[in-house]
């Protein structure tokens, strides 16, 4: 037992103002720490909660092997490269999407607003992964889809941020593409919401 239980310190009487010792004590140790963790915590929900709107730029992950997703069995891929081979194949804003899992800034990219008849590919491999036929405006800033052509895209679970989502990615090389929801239009019902960068469109010929 310690001295301080046996002869615990008197609270001040009701009337009786903090000393300016305890005073400065008591915000250095109580209510501002407080206020500081109520305002991460209230930050950190509106930001997760943003990114699983599809709304804002996820925060890049550390870089990873492609073919190892996040713990699970290790993919393999018909096409793979080391990091360094990928980083000179790829342009800086490719490679942060395709091997480092980024998102590009929502309408910046010009496939959004593309409208032409063709197919969308994969920038890392030129793997057909879309027909235009399933593109739609999703209003979201991403250019979107209700379905991929047939084995082009992979899925995974994404458990980042303390949130459940689908990560799509070529199932050629691995390269991530996206994420694929449960909003979508008829007659899947899914919104496959794709980063231009990670692709590349093929008008259609005449």
């Amino acid at each position: 037992m310690r001295l301080s239980d046996l002869y615990p310190p008197k609270p001040p009487k009701p009337h009786e103002p903090l000393k300016p010792a305890q005073s400065a004590r008591a915000g250095a140790t109580g209510h501002a720490p407080a206020r500081a963790r109520r305002v991460f915590l209230l930050s950190a929900t509106a930001a997760a909660a943003a990114v699983a709107a599809g709304l804002a730029p996820r925060l890049v992950r550390p870089a990873r092997a492609a073919d190892s997703r996040h713990g699970s069995a290790p993919e393999h891929f018909e096409v793979a490269y080391s990091d360094a081979e990928w980083r000179k194949r790829l342009t800086p804003g490719q490679y942060e999407i395709l091997r480092r899992e980024g998102t590009e800034r929502p309408y910046s990219s010009p496939l959004n607003d593309e409208h032409r008849a063709g197919t969308f590919a994969c920038a890392g491999c030129a793997q057909p992964l879309f027909s235009s036929r399933t593109k739609f405006d999703s209003h979201t800033g991403w250019p979107s889809f209700w379905t991929p052509l047939d084995k082009a895209v992979g899925t995974h679970r994404d458990t980042t941020f303390g949130m459940v989502r689908t990560e799509v990615h070529c199932s050629r090389c691995g390269g991530h593409l996206g994420h694929v929801f449960d909003d979508g239009p008829k007659p899947t019902g899914l919104r496959y919401c794709m980063n231009g960068l990670a692709m590349t469109f093929h008008p259609q010929a005449a």
